[in-house]
């Protein structure tokens, strides 16, 4: 079923970005990116930020202005990204899949599905250093000059506090509802969940996680 996929969409985003990742590049903020409306950092046209902080940014606290500041440090502006995400979309095999925009806005254009986010996820597992960071709690990063300082706090609710969970991501639009990746870790045994329109996401996915380990261990 093709759903808005809210900001798991930035899953595509952070990989085109480890394809060629250096973590010290300086990036300046566009106008367009210092524009971007729902969660965000409150970024300044101009403002000067590492990579690595724009990428901590996008992922804990789904800031959509640090996402686009990435997004245009790829490809030179959103819409030249937003090709580059369809044609890995195609090359991957995500035939439920069509991306208008690097961040996870709703738009008529913009659907994924939880079959189509698995796949992406599975290919975030190859790379330790966004596991590591999407188990992080809470993190403080600072514009490159060191003038303004910025605390970022994880989205997914279950870093923390559900036994075993290494990760992944969270979201949320008016269309798309409540989202969830949910990577979990215990006893040997990974577990990987997607959830797109989830009412409960929080209860049903700690429930739909204790499911799968207790099937593991029976089976």
């Amino acid at each position: 079923m093709r759903l808005a996929p809210a900001s798991l969409t930035k899953l595509m985003t952070v990989l085109l970005l480890m394809e060629n990742y250096q973590p010290e590049t300086v990036v300046t903020t566009s106008l367009a990116a210092s524009h971007e409306t729902g969660s965000r950092l409150g970024l300044r046209a101009g403002e000067r930020m590492r990579i690595q902080d724009l990428l901590a940014a996008s992922l804990l606290n789904s800031a959509n202005d640090a996402c686009h500041a990435l997004a245009d440090h790829i490809a030179g502006d959103q819409p030249r990204f937003v090709r580059l995400m369809n044609q890995r979309a195609l090359a991957w095999g995500l035939h439920n899949t069509h991306f208008s925009n690097a961040c996870g806005h709703d738009d008529v254009r913009h659907d994924s599905s939880a079959r189509d986010i698995m796949m992406l996820a599975h290919k975030v597992m190859n790379y330790p250093a966004l596991l590591e960071l999407m188990a992080t709690r809470s993190m403080a990063i600072a514009s490159a000059d060191g003038s303004r300082q910025f605390r970022l706090t994880n989205g997914n609710a279950l870093i923390g506090r559900y036994d075993g969970a290494v990760g992944m991501k969270s979201g949320y639009t008016a269309k798309a509802g409540k989202c969830l990746v949910a990577l979990a870790r215990r006893d040997g045994v990974t577990v990987l969940l997607v959830m797109l329109h989830a009412a409960n996401r929080w209860w049903d996915a700690s429930d739909m996680l204790e499911y799968a380990y207790s099937r593991a261990t029976h089976d």
